[in-house]
């Protein structure tokens, strides 16, 4: 399933850069994860907790730079984890890049992702308004983060969005779905419509 997403911080793209380059900080910003492992060089463990509606999946995974380009500012990361209760598996390709925008920096997210198991019963569309979902909270995480370094305060201490429960990922992403559905009725008649959502 390929989803892609774009979000903007109010920093320039080399202090967004340099950040990007501690990936158990930047794993910090998205609710759920955690890396507490180091199994190599650019090579890290730890665990991923998501909701989705009723189920809930804990997963034990790995995440791994594949791919640095500092002069284009692009990274990519292969990620992969299975349910600690052998309920699915979940395995990401994920391209990030970054460029300026005006005085701050825009962040570019593509990622392959392949889900089984319990996960994968709530369809694509689902599956790809929720990962929106937290790449929202995530960008908010991110921006408090790099505010926190550029006024010389510890961002450790930054409070981060906390991980939605699954009822409230549900609900924020089923809104997303039928916003899609209204624009796809009433844009062929008003294309005015768009602008207001």
């Amino acid at each position: 399933m390929q989803i892609t997403n774009e979000f903007e911080v109010d920093q320039p793209i080399g202090t967004v850069w340099e950040f990007f380059g501690d990936i158990p900080a930047v794993a910090e910003c998205l609710p759920g994860t955690d890396l507490t492992d180091e199994l190599g060089e650019d090579h890290y463990g730890g665990t991923v907790a998501i909701g989705l509606g009723p189920v809930k999946l804990d997963f034990d995974g790995e995440v791994k730079i594949l791919e640095r380009n500092e002069a284009d500012k692009t990274i990519s990361v292969d990620a992969s984890g299975a349910d600690k209760k052998g309920r699915g598996q979940a395995a990401m390709l994920l391209d990030a890049g970054m460029e300026s925008a005006g005085a701050g920096t825009r962040v570019n997210v593509a990622m392959d992702l392949n889900i089984s198991g319990a996960a994968a019963q709530y369809g694509r569309g689902l599956v790809g308004d929720v990962t929106s979902v937290l790449l929202d909270d995530f960008a908010t995480n991110v921006q408090n983060r790099l505010t926190a370094i550029n006024q010389g305060r510890d961002p450790s201490q930054v409070q981060k969005v906390q991980a939605a429960s699954g009822f409230a990922i549900a609900l924020r992403a089923a809104r997303m779905a039928l916003t899609r559905v209204i624009r796809r009725f009433f844009l062929p008649y008003n294309p005015e419509f768009v602008q207001g959502g």
